[in-house]
């Protein structure tokens, strides 16, 4: 069986820290721009530079959320955001619409791409359409069940992200409150 990694949420630097030396793998959390955390303090860029020296210091990943719904007036800055997110060293973002799927292709960047439960993936067609667009990781909607899990994972040979914990939708994973 692979190593299972925990991954813990956090909203500024000290949660990080405390997350980290108390025994998370990895961390994720939101930037000021392009995260749907928008009540959250969220980390500026010189944050997340903070946050990942700290983490690899500990041999801990560091993933950024760039999940907001994407309107036309969201996408200017994102590019430059996305080569900044890269320049520091984040080991992932993770995202949900497809336009930065391509922005990050297109842009080539080394951090991994991993899909956010915010695309709502219930099956293994659609994990096999993100993996083929480069993701390396896909975060399942939470109404998957144990069995679909264990078929999606032998079907596409992907990392797979589930919740195990935490507040739950009251509709479908990651579009219960976008209304």
């Amino acid at each position: 069986m692979e190593k299972l990694e925990l991954l813990a949420p956090s909203g500024d630097l000290e949660r990080l820290k405390i997350a980290c030396l108390y025994g998370a793998d990895a961390i994720y959390f939101g930037g000021q721009d392009y995260s749907l955390r928008a009540n959250a303090l969220n980390f500026s860029l010189e944050d997340i530079e903070e946050a990942v020296l700290f983490a690899h210091n500990l041999g801990k990943k560091v993933y950024v959320t760039v999940n907001i719904v994407f309107h036309d007036k969201d996408l200017k800055g994102v590019e430059e955001y996305l080569v900044n997110l890269d320049r520091i060293g984040v080991d992932a973002i993770i995202v949900s619409d497809v336009v930065i799927m391509d922005l990050w292709k297109k842009l080539n960047l080394k951090l991994e791409l991993h899909v956010s439960t915010q695309a709502s993936s219930l099956n293994y067609e659609v994990v096999k359409f993100y993996k083929e667009l480069g993701a390396t990781r896909v975060v399942l909607a939470r109404e998957v069940c144990k069995e679909d899990i264990k078929r999606i994972k032998e079907e596409t040979g992907i990392e797979i992200e589930c919740f195990v914990h935490g507040a739950m939708c009251t509709s479908v994973s990651g579009r219960c409150v976008l209304s």
